[in-house]
């Protein structure tokens, strides 16, 4: 009969359970998302951040600028030009006209390439906007 058990007891039903099929489920589900979850991050940009020891705390952003070392602007991870950075801001500010921004920007780059890049995001229509730092934890404020 179908769901007994072949044998001496032709009572008994089957109860035991097999779990290696919703194991296998379990772990190909598992790897399907590990394999996602590499793509959806973003890759970060090495940037060497300058220290100071009174940087306040991380702000969530909507923009992310980045200045590398060899001079290059990278907005949310992308190579732009300046222009094109006013184009963005220009475009998403009405949608959100409490936009964030975070500049950061290599030790070596020229101060007056930083200073540029604020310009341009503040009369891009950016109000809020944070450079980033590394802190300094040997120097106590």
């Amino acid at each position: 009969m179908a769901g007994m058990r072949s044998g001496g007891d032709d009572d008994d039903i089957i109860s035991d359970i097999n779990v290696t099929p919703f194991v296998d489920v379990v772990l190909v589900l598992l790897i399907i998302f590990m394999v996602t979850s590499a793509a959806i991050v973003r890759a970060s940009i090495e940037v060497e951040l300058p220290k100071a020891a009174s940087g306040g705390q991380a702000v969530e952003t909507t923009l992310n600028i980045v200045i590398t070392k060899e001079g290059e602007l990278k907005l949310n991870g992308l190579d732009v030009t300046e222009e094109k950075i006013v184009a963005y801001i220009e475009s998403k500010i009405e949608a959100d006209p409490k936009m964030q921004a975070v500049i950061a920007a290599d030790k070596g780059v020229e101060y007056g390439r930083v200073v540029r890049i604020i310009d341009v995001v503040k009369t891009s229509g950016v109000r809020s906007f944070a450079l980033n730092i590394e802190r300094d934890i040997q120097r106590k404020p």
